[in-house]
């Protein structure tokens, strides 16, 4: 077993460290990121590491890739498609060994449904361009795995967060705000539920299409408030949505209101998650010294 991923940021990074805990630790693996700086601040991982900026071919990954049987897929789609895709097809051809492929896309593809629990049964009708591209890559990726002949997981995510990436984090850099907007909820899913899921899915060269989302879907303003009281520190006022002053992509989120069910990826791998709640993954990340 090898394993190549396109873009090793956060989740791959949690997903790599599960191979080698959940699997078996000397499993080669290897992976792109955008800049040199990503790379120097990877020097001690025991990856192999390759420049691959999204904008031209990354010169020195074709060797890893060939050699891989596993390619996680973790680059965010552009109007041109998948750069992995687009630009090291060929390489992806050449991997004689390959055994899986394993798409990140995001719950963002179903769109709206007004709060309504949906599963993977659920249309996709993403509202921003963002969610209409990875509708648009997921089925690239789904045709080539077919002419491949090899299983593809497409899982598509909740909002990510983790150590360094939570609540937590914004109370402290004073950025935290209790947007209110009555009856909007999110799914999330810790990082280390990403890894771990990816790691048994590679395992049984799991294929399919599947949620990866929390149990508890929840009001963002409860987060904020749960994560500040764990902290000790006041809980920030309300602000209601229609006085948030926010990015026109931070709003478009909010145009988004689902419950999203995890259940078919919890029957798959027959797991429970390791952080079903907010609380669980919030707790988990508040032992861990800032």
């Amino acid at each position: 077993m090898g394993v190549f991923f396109f873009g090793m940021g956060f989740s791959s990074l949690a997903a790599a460290r599960a191979i080698h805990q959940i699997i078996d630790s000397g499993i080669p693996i290897a992976g792109t990121t955008r800049t040199e700086e990503g790379i120097e601040a990877l020097a001690d991982c025991p990856y192999r590491l390759h420049l691959f900026d999204g904008e031209s071919p990354g010169k020195t990954l074709a060797a890893d890739l060939r050699r891989a049987t596993h390619v996680v897929l973790s680059i965010p789609p552009t109007e041109a498609g998948d750069p992995a895709l687009r630009m090291h097809r060929a390489d992806l051809d050449a991997a004689n060994d390959l055994e899986w492929l394993c798409y990140y896309s995001t719950v963002g593809v179903y769109g709206d449904f007004g709060g309504e629990w949906i599963d993977e049964s659920a249309p996709t009708r993403p509202i921003n361009q963002r969610s209409a591209h990875r509708v648009e890559v997921e089925q690239q990726w789904r045709d080539y795995a077919q002419e491949r002949g090899v299983p593809l997981l497409v899982l598509r995510l909740a909002g990510i967060y983790g150590p360094g990436r939570s609540a937590f984090d914004k109370l402290r850099e004073g950025t935290a705000r209790r947007i209110v907007k009555p009856g909007q909820v999110f799914n999330r899913i810790h990082v280390e539920d990403i890894g771990r899921v990816t790691a048994l899915a590679a395992q049984r060269k799991l294929a399919g299409t599947f949620n990866l989302a929390d149990n508890e879907p929840a009001p963002p303003q409860d987060l904020i408030a749960y994560a500040a009281r764990q902290m000790g520190v006041a809980v920030p006022p309300d602000v209601p949505f229609e006085e948030a002053d926010m990015t026109p992509m931070a709003r478009s989120f909010y145009s988004d209101n689902k419950r999203v069910s995890n259940r078919a990826i919890r029957d798959a791998l027959g797991i429970d998650l390791l952080y079903p709640t907010y609380r669980e993954g919030l707790g988990a990340i508040g032992k861990v010294p800032a």
